[in-house]
């Protein structure tokens, strides 16, 4: 069989604390062979793009009390995550090599799936294909739920995004004005402020790291308060948004990026305002919503395709500068959807 080499990104040891660069090795020890053992169900993937996702973090930790769904990190061995990819060998009936996907893949060039049900076939190839990774893929999904399944807005509703500027909230804030809302997003530099303004269509934007006062400046953009919450930070932005919800308001919660890597969650003083003006909190995943699939692609296809939505992504090329890539999503160094390019 023919062999090739495979570089990797190795997971050093279990993560505390935030994610470093020092927390990966890039190897290419590893070789992989190109022709799958007759009878084998698997496909062996080319690896083209992989996705850089906050919820990554957890993968990397030692689970002590393993949460439901999540698939964690073995110290030694390749990370994975959302990837885009070609078949290069298949025995699996519904794939053939050739064939474009997006679903979980290894951290690597060439990646052997032993489950391949778990794939999606890519059908669409007149939109990028790193748009798999996102606006078609999981912060898609995620982002598709939670405002057309779960909560969707009222034509005139007010609507604030955090993490406005990532992957799902940029999505979540353009989808809102298509329906009709008042949208408002947080993030964390001018530039950002400026993509929300100026191409992501918002009506307004701030730089939260330039508000003293959280509750003064959602007073300032909301002076009638809040009917729809898209939460992705948590702490102190939720605090001041309670404050500042419409009686009968929904807060959506799918992520809280700001307690992700702190050794004591933050406490929040403003809980009593859930009962005072009868707030509704959803929390959810994607991970319940991959069903909606086929309705996504024929809803936001078209918008994609009529320039209704822009999707912003920050690409970077090369495995090797995968890590850095994935470790600047909590700092915010990315600029739109973070992606990892490989060579085609």
């Amino acid at each position: 069989m023919e062999k090739k080499k495979n570089k990797q990104v190795i997971l050093k040891d279990y993560v505390s604390g935030s994610p470093k660069e020092s927390d990966f090795d890039i190897t290419t020890t590893s070789s992989i062979n190109l022709k799958l053992p007759h009878g084998s169900n698997a496909v062996l993937l080319k690896n083209l793009f992989l996705s850089c996702d906050p919820v990554m973090q957890f993968q990397m930790k030692k689970a002590e009390q393993p949460m439901s769904g999540y698939q964690y990190y073995t110290p030694g061995s390749p990370i994975n995550g959302f990837g885009v990819a070609k078949v290069v060998a298949s025995g699996h009936s519904n794939l053939s090599e050739g064939d474009l996907v997006w679903g979980t893949t290894g951290w690597e060039e060439y990646s052997l799936i032993q489950n391949p049900e778990n794939l999606t076939k890519i059908h669409h190839t007149d939109v990028p294909l790193s748009y798999y990774t996102g606006i078609l893929g999981m912060p898609g999904i995620t982002a598709f739920a939670g405002l057309y399944v779960i909560n969707p807005p009222k034509k005139g509703d007010t609507v604030f995004v955090s993490a406005a500027s990532g992957a799902v909230g940029q999505l979540v804030g353009q989808y809102a004005k298509l329906m009709g809302c008042y949208v408002v997003g947080s993030a964390g530099s001018q530039h950002k402020v400026d993509l929300l303004k100026n191409k992501l269509g918002f009506d307004d934007a701030f730089n939260y790291k330039q508000e003293p006062d959280l509750d003064a400046a959602l007073k300032r953009y909301f002076p009638e308060g809040i009917d729809l919450y898209f939460e992705q930070v948590g702490g102190k932005m939720l605090d001041a948004v309670l404050l500042n919800m419409k009686v009968h308001g929904c807060i959506l919660v799918c992520g809280m990026i700001s307690q992700y890597n702190i050794g004591e969650p933050e406490a929040l003083k403003n809980l009593m305002q859930i009962a005072l003006k009868r707030i509704t909190i959803k929390g959810f995943t994607h991970r319940d919503h991959h069903h909606l699939y086929p309705k996504l692609l024929d809803t936001i296809l078209p918008h994609i395709r009529e320039k209704k939505v822009v999707y912003v992504e920050d690409i970077v090329g090369g495995l090797e500068n995968g890590p850095s890539a994935l470790v600047g999503l909590f700092t915010g160094r990315n600029f739109g959807k973070q992606v990892v390019a490989l060579p085609h």
